[in-house]
């Protein structure tokens, strides 16, 4: 009766410890939106995703005097010049390290 008694305590304590931990809730994205936009890159942004149907990705950097924008398609540099970015070329097929680099040993040669 004693063993018994045991095993059915034991048997019934059990789920207790074997039990998974609990998760915690996953964190929510951080957003990168900023506070304020100008309504030009508004504009942009908007036009982009055509009003919101199409979903958009992009890379963007900015070396030196050049900020570069790869799409899909290829990579467009524009270069500083009085207050803002004007564009220069449209590297058609190009990825984003590869028209830096590009502009790099430009830069480097002169």
């Amino acid at each position: 009766m004693r063993n018994s008694l045991a095993v059915l305590l034991l048997a019934a304590g059990l789920p207790l410890f074997a039990a998974p931990p609990a998760r915690k809730p996953a964190a929510a994205p951080a957003s990168v939106a900023p506070k304020e936009m100008p309504h030009q890159i508004a504009l942009f942004l908007a036009s982009l995703s055509g009003d919101g149907k199409t979903e958009v990705k992009f890379k963007a950097t900015a070396v030196g005097m050049r900020f570069y924008f790869e799409e899909p398609t290829g990579v467009t540099v524009y270069l500083w010049d009085n207050g803002g970015y004007h564009k220069e070329e449209f590297l058609k097929g190009m990825k984003l390290a590869k028209a830096v680099k590009r502009y790099s040993a430009i830069v480097e040669t002169k």
